[in-house]
């Protein structure tokens, strides 16, 4: 068996002499293994001069080419070649082996250590146990969590966690300290920031699919995900990724990376306090549905604090009451014909109309679809599908529960779907300005801002 290395042997004359030692028959067992590490490095000419051993080679030999880069490799090389794509290991699986390794060779070996240790390897078995390897020799035979921290210059996973929740909550001031004792400590600001990185994505990624990341984290890891994950929206931790990996390409040559890092965070933490403008509509919707046309907007001294808070909905979603007595169920099954239907939709859109005039286009390219003794289903058009969301946040859905409820005399579930095969429907042209600038909600937006309303030239 013998290892070529492609970086530094990829000359012709080389191949040339491999290839001719390839004819030979091995001395001693069946078969002669060239492995070539890094063949991706080896030149053109080079290749074609390895092309006709591989073309035709002689039954003893075998070839082996490692690369990480495939694409480098010739194509001629590649369609004479079987290819196997390796994987990163998953870290609780380099982790169990590492206590195999240590348990074999009579070393203690935390579990918190191995942890660090796999993690730290990101997914490469060689790199955990040279890693293993290292501490041994420095550390002797007792292995814990601040033993592999101190030799590798690696940050605590409390510490990211510790950082995460300081910019969750907005404490600017003690995100910063955290900074600033991982840099008096003499840690790789650059890897504190990729672990950062990596934390906002596992938290991201745990808030789609929490089974996803079962293998990939320690236990450590998965408690903080699931403390951090109610405080914080898929939309802001978007935000948090996009304000810190514009950090990333500047604090890698940057003099002063401390400051690179601190700026980065302060941004951070700001993109967290400003407001989307789903989230003002929602607001404006909120406002309204406490604003009465007859008593006009409310006293600003008495109003309360309101909130406003986005769910984002998929493609389907049903809306649950409270199941309805026997007798409602019997009134709405009397209820439940095509008729009522087309009789009952006039009428919410006219409810709609006089209270909620602003969601009006969105409820309008709505098609009734069916309408049972317990649920109203409406279909939109494939081209709606901003306007089913936007139905759907809770504010507008807890409004048609109420709209519903009331002209049937019984509770309803409202399912909505997107539906390719159903047309258009455009929304009817908007009242007279007139109408419009007295409606109490407008005049409160008005009065706020300070503003005025002008036609369009």
């Amino acid at each position: 068996m013998l290892e070529i290395d492609g970086a530094s042997n990829n000359s012709v004359d080389q191949i040339r002499e491999l290839r001719e030692n390839v004819r030979f028959a091995p001395v001693r067992g069946r078969y002669k293994i060239y492995i070539i590490d890094e063949v991706h490095m080896l030149t053109q000419q080079a290749f074609n001069a390895l092309l006709k051993t591989l073309e035709e080679p002689p039954d003893h030999v075998i070839f082996v080419f490692a690369t990480t880069e495939p694409n480098r490799v010739l194509p001629t090389i590649l369609s004479r070649c079987q290819r196997f794509d390796f994987r990163r290991i998953p870290a609780r699986t380099i982790a169990k082996h590492l206590q195999y390794i240590a348990q074999q060779e009579g070393a203690t070996l935390t579990m918190a250590a191995t942890e660090a240790i796999a993690a730290a390897a990101d997914g490469g078995l060689r790199d955990a146990e040279s890693m293993l390897d290292q501490l041994v020799a420095f550390c002797g035979d007792q292995i814990g969590e601040s033993e592999v921290l101190n030799v590798f210059g690696l940050t605590s996973e409390r510490v990211v966690a510790d950082l995460t929740r300081a910019i969750l909550s907005g404490r600017t001031s003690e995100a910063l300290s955290v900074i600033h004792e991982q840099s008096e400590a003499g840690k790789d600001l650059v890897k504190l920031l990729a672990d950062l990185l990596g934390f906002l994505r596992n938290l991201l990624i745990s808030k789609v699919d929490k089974e996803s990341l079962k293998e990939e984290v320690s236990e450590l890891t998965r408690a903080a995900l699931r403390e951090l994950g109610g405080r914080v929206g898929p939309e802001q931790l978007l935000s948090l990724i996009e304000e810190l990996s514009a950090v990333e390409p500047t604090i890698k040559w940057a003099s002063n990376r401390k400051l690179q890092l601190e700026i980065g965070i302060i941004r951070a933490i700001q993109s967290l306090r400003e407001v989307g403008l789903d989230q003002v509509l929602l607001a404006l919707e909120n406002l309204r549905s406490n604003i009465s046309p007859a008593t006009g907007p409310p006293d600003k001294g008495n109003e309360p604090a309101r909130t406003a808070e986005i769910v984002p909905q998929t493609a389907r979603t049903q809306i649950q009451v409270d199941p309805p007595t026997p007798v409602e169920t019997q009134a709405a099954t009397e209820l439940s014909t095509p008729a009522v239907l087309d009789r009952l939709w006039p009428q919410v859109l006219a409810e709609i109309r006089n209270r909620r005039p602003l969601i009006l286009a969105w409820i309008e390219s709505a098609t009734p679809l069916a309408l049972d003794s317990s649920t109203l289903t409406l279909g939109f058009p494939a081209e709606s599908s901003l306007a089913m969301e936007s139905i759907l946040k809770p504010a507008h859905r807890k409004f048609l529960e109420e709209v519903l409820s009331r002209l049937l005399s019984s509770p309803r579930t409202v399912n909505a779907e997107l539906r390719p095969d159903l047309p258009s429907r455009k929304a009817p042209p908007a009242d007279s300005s007139e109408g419009f600038r007295n409606d109490p909600l407008i005049q409160k937006a008005l009065e706020i801002f300070r503003a005025d309303i002008q036609a369009e030239s």
